[in-house]
């Protein structure tokens, strides 16, 4: 257990959010997965999957001075462009796509915390731009999937900037504490096929 010092009191949230059931739309959640499969942080770091969850979000950014965000970004560049975009830029993006009007986007999260005064003072958005986002069922793209370790990086830089650095595993995660589970992580997920 790590005792909290001056210097790494900040409260930090990585997050990935998305859509698994939607090729490239999973990247966040694949990319945060990967993560906390891959990396051991101090206790002031939450790591959580956020999914498709919208605005169940807001509490916990709420609890955060600094938010990490994974998620495929429509930038309008080429598949599989990685992009960093910090504090005011991040509202200006949001994800690639609303699978319908009544999922909350991410933008509308951070706006709800802002309106409730407990948005994140430190915003970093990583997003990578899909490929396909209509292959439902379908994995992520190669383009998608090769940038999974470089946003992964971007992270951990972040997080050893706010005086919270990740440290590689030596001893794999045990099974139980695993993001996701019941075969929709990423290795048995794709092996598996396509959802019925």
């Amino acid at each position: 257990m790590q005792i909290l010092t001056p210097e790494n009191t900040k409260r930090i949230l990585v997050l990935g959010i998305g859509n698994i059931l939607w090729a490239d739309e999973g990247f966040g959640v694949r990319a945060v997965e990967q993560f906390h499969h891959h990396y051991a942080v101090p206790n002031n770091v939450t790591i959580l999957d956020g999914g498709t969850q919208g605005l169940y979000l807001v509490n916990f950014l709420e609890e955060a001075d600094c938010l990490i965000v994974f998620d495929a970004i429509d930038y309008g560049l080429a598949p599989g462009h990685l992009k960093l975009v910090r504090d005011d830029e991040v509202p200006k993006f949001t994800g690639a796509k609303k699978m319908s009007l009544h999922q909350t986007g991410f933008q509308e999260v951070l706006s709800a915390a802002d309106l409730l005064g407990r948005c994140p003072r430190e915003l970093a958005l990583i997003g990578c731009q899909p490929l396909d986002l209509e292959d439902w069922g379908g994995p992520l793209t190669a383009p998608v999937r090769t940038q999974i370790a470089p946003a992964i990086e971007l992270a951990c830089k972040l997080l050893a900037h706010w005086g919270s650095p990740a440290k590689q595993r030596t001893v794999p995660l045990p099974e139980r504490e695993r993001l996701l589970a019941n075969d929709i992580d990423h290795a048995n997920y794709e092996a598996r096929g396509r959802p019925i």
